[in-house]
């Protein structure tokens, strides 16, 4: 039996080091990836192979943990092989559930493996109840992960008229609100977030000192030039300061990153069962730190206590040094 405290803590791990660490760190369960092209965060260093999935499967089942593999990206046309692979690799290591977008990847692995707990991953962008209502009664999902680009009453409506569990993003880097449908980085590097599972690859990124400042570089495109004292982001194109007009400003999305540790009793009252923890690509530290902060935080809540409200304490390891609510607190309307 899991002994789930308030809200389920599901956490990142880029590697095996870091699946450990956010087990000892107190995470409910661990999401991961094969390292190949079928999950989003395919770069160098990173991921799983068959045997180290399993290893880390065992570890996480030995303290009543769960393990969950992402195999989220879009099988290219003719080219299944890889993704089914990948789905098959996870249901023999003993995966808990495995987190699909692709349609045709859902109907694989629902018949393929039909004790296998499948989860739709954000990627699949289903955020209202007839589309969420599709994917449960044609494939048997069991979990939504829900897009960023809700606000919590909107959370709380949809979770009212759905009949699975919803998942949502607690703490990690934003994107341009458009999961699954972003295609800035392959027209610059050719390389399909979707797909090939990396937007902005790192073999295309570059910083040069020019000027007397600092240049960051996705290809031979120049997406920002940083003063001496200003954080220098990773040069994803969403993220890019561009003269408009003039002035150089954040068109699309400034970085910053999301943390919702002074809403989770709302989280909570909107009736979500699991809080997501991005950041495959981010260092063991990084997940020992975030997960030990909301760990920290539900188990205060759960005992009937207030959260600890220093969520400044993680505005250091935030993307761009600064945190935001986001869509969670709509402040545009």
């Amino acid at each position: 039996m899991r002994n789930i405290n308030y809200l389920e803590l599901v956490c990142p791990a880029g590697t095996p080091a870091a699946l450990r660490t956010a087990i000892d760190a107190g995470a409910d369960t661990v999401y991961c990836g094969f390292r190949d092209c079928t999950n989003a965060r395919n770069y160098p260093g990173l991921n799983f192979d068959d045997q180290e999935l399993a290893e880390g499967i065992a570890y996480a089942h030995a303290r009543g943990r769960w393990v969950l593999v992402a195999v989220n990206t879009f099988p290219r046309a003719g080219d299944l092989g890889p993704w089914r692979r990948a789905v098959d690799a996870a249901a023999a290591a003993g995966a808990d559930a495995v987190i699909l977008a692709d349609i045709g990847l859902l109907d694989y692995a629902s018949r393929r493996h039909p004790k296998l707990r499948l989860h739709l991953s954000v990627q699949a962008a289903a955020s209202n109840p007839l589309s969420i209502d599709f994917y449960r009664e044609q494939f048997g999902v069991s979990r939504v992960v829900l897009p960023r680009v809700l606000a919590v009453s909107e959370v709380a409506a949809l979770i009212a008229r759905m009949k699975i569990e919803a998942e949502v993003f607690a703490f990690g880097s934003l994107g341009t609100m458009v999961e699954g449908r972003c295609y800035l980085s392959s027209y610059i590097t050719g390389r399909s977030p979707s797909s090939d599972g990396a937007c902005a690859p790192a073999e295309f990124v570059s910083y040069r000192e020019e000027g007397g400042k600092m240049v960051s570089r996705l290809g031979e495109v120049m997406t920002n030039c940083y003063a001496r004292n200003e954080n220098a982001a990773y040069p994803t194109p969403c993220k890019s300061r561009l003269m408009v007009r003039g002035d150089a400003s954040y068109l699309f999305e400034e970085p910053v990153g999301l943390n919702a540790a002074s809403i989770l009793a709302e989280l909570k009252g909107a009736g979500v069962t699991a809080l997501k923890i991005e950041g495959r690509q981010r260092s063991r530290a990084y997940v020992g730190e975030v997960v030990t902060h909301f760990r920290a935080a539900l188990d205060a809540l759960a005992r009937g206590e207030a959260a600890p409200t220093a969520v400044s304490d993680l505005h250091a390891i935030a993307e761009g040094g600064k945190v935001t609510l986001s869509a969670f607190k709509k402040g545009w309307r």
